[in-house]
């Protein structure tokens, strides 16, 4: 009498058990890895904004852009950091951050432009009585995607997800 060789119905399920128990872990490892990435790919990004946002200064007597901080959609006719910035980039998905799911494709940018800087020369801006480049945020993320929280482009071209202004409340 041969015995077949092959898998019992018990060795078959603990092996789909384990292997589902592997999957689980790696899911729960490869989340935050991935967000992570896109939060450094948004940074990019921002930084992307930043040389953008220099060649304008550059081009317009040292003065940053009378924006307005953002638009409700697409077909609002305000002045903005994406329609501003658009002859100094090359790819417009710069103002598209990889976490944003909706904000892009409504309004046509994933971040928000510190209107409080509008128009001023760069020897003259301030935020929070600080006058420090790397302590004034120029952009910054429209929503907190990220684990760490929101993103910022400061005025010395410095992107970071560490906020490096006070408001005065310690």
């Amino acid at each position: 009498m041969m015995k077949r060789r092959g898998f019992t119905l018990v060795e078959l399920l603990v092996v789909i058990a384990i292997l589902a128990a592997l999957g689980g872990i790696g899911l729960a490892i490869a989340r935050p890895m991935l967000a992570r990435s896109r939060q450094a790919a948004c940074l990019n990004q921002l930084r992307s904004i930043g040389a953008a946002l220099q060649s304008h200064i550059q081009d317009h007597n040292q003065t940053l852009p009378d924006l307005v901080a953002a638009r409700a959609s697409k077909t609002e006719d305000v002045p903005v950091l994406d329609v501003a910035l658009k002859p100094y980039l090359e790819n417009e998905d710069a103002f598209r951050c990889p976490q944003d799911a909706e904000q892009h494709a409504k309004s046509g940018s994933s971040y928000v432009w510190n209107s409080t800087q509008s128009g001023l020369h760069v020897s003259k801006l301030a935020f929070f009585m600080e006058d420090r480049p790397e302590r004034i945020p120029l952009v910054f993320d429209k929503e907190a995607w990220h684990p760490g929280g929101t993103n910022f482009l400061y005025a010395d071209q410095s992107s970071s997800s560490q906020v490096r202004f006070s408001t005065g409340n310690r």
